[in-house]
């Protein structure tokens, strides 16, 4: 396992976010334990939805876009106005919200609020309450899918509904196996504070690790490495593995475990990546 100073420079924590905070808030919170200069979360959750929220670490928030586009799930609560039976509901569902849809960001949203494709998976009710007005659900869906706009969405064809609770269960290659909450989040901070860092390394995931599950990986020749370090081009005869890429695609490169940086896969003959991102 890395040192301590490395991994909290360039890498990831998985928190699991509860009710009240918001997505910034608790990225401010770790920054501040952590005395970092920058952190970042990958892709918000409400004040009231808890779940998986990734934490990208100092240098590591470069990479956040590389992991906030994956797919997302959910379990929630659907709230009608009125009693639904399951069956009738979730027909409606498989013939409105499934494969790709349009949606609208809500009103109070980060994003500009613009008609945009996005894929739902999966959104299958699981069950009914007695009185038929709350359906349990579970849903896998693109990220910047809005669950949200879906439920109220939903709500438009049958009278009324809107969305209860909601928990992200995974967020790309995060989900609930390894989450940390912010309490015991604070108390491995304390532990490490006061000379025990062991607990604190066990939650935070290095960012090399992180990065090789979500994009192809190619090795470079140790000799390229200190003109690939001031930014000049990966030049074909440098790569030793080249993963099958089209121009265009985005890759990750190392030196053997050493992560050197993202790149962009070119069509020129002798160019074989641009950079995106270099860890120098």
């Amino acid at each position: 396992m890395k040192p301590i100073g490395k991994l909290l420079n360039f890498g990831l924590i998985n928190i699991d976010k509860s009710v009240g905070p918001t997505s910034y808030s608790v990225s401010e919170f770790i920054k501040r334990q952590l005395k970092l200069k920058k952190t970042s979360h990958m892709g918000t959750l409400d004040p009231k939805v808890t779940g998986v929220l990734p934490i990208t670490l100092g240098r590591a928030c470069k990479l956040a876009g590389y992991f906030i586009k994956h797919d997302k799930s959910y379990v929630g609560i659907l709230e009608t106005h009125k009693k639904c039976g399951i069956k009738e509901l979730q027909k409606l569902i498989d013939e409105n919200f499934s494969g790709k849809i349009l949606q609208t960001p809500p009103h109070r949203s980060a994003v500009k609020r613009e008609e945009r494709q996005r894929k739902v998976y999966l959104w299958k009710l699981l069950e009914a309450s007695e009185d038929g007005k709350s359906f349990l659900f579970n849903c896998r869906v693109e990220g910047g899918t809005y669950i949200r706009k879906l439920c109220s969405d939903l709500g438009e064809m049958i009278g009324g509904a809107h969305m209860g609770e909601l928990r992200r269960t995974e967020a790309g290659i995060f989900d609930e196996s390894d989450l940390v909450s912010l309490n015991d989040f604070e108390s491995a901070v304390k532990e490490w504070k006061t000379g025990d860092e062991e607990k604190l390394k066990g939650m935070v995931m290095d960012a090399e690790s992180a990065i090789k599950k979500v994009l192809p990986v190619a090795e470079v020749d140790k000799s390229a490495l200190k003109s690939l370090y001031i930014g000049r081009p990966l030049f074909a005869n440098n790569v030793l593995e080249k993963p099958k890429l089209k121009e265009g695609d985005i890759f990750a490169l190392f030196c053997k475990d050493e992560f050197v940086g993202i790149y962009r896969r070119t069509g020129e003959e002798i160019i074989f990546g641009r950079s995106e991102f270099v860890c120098n």
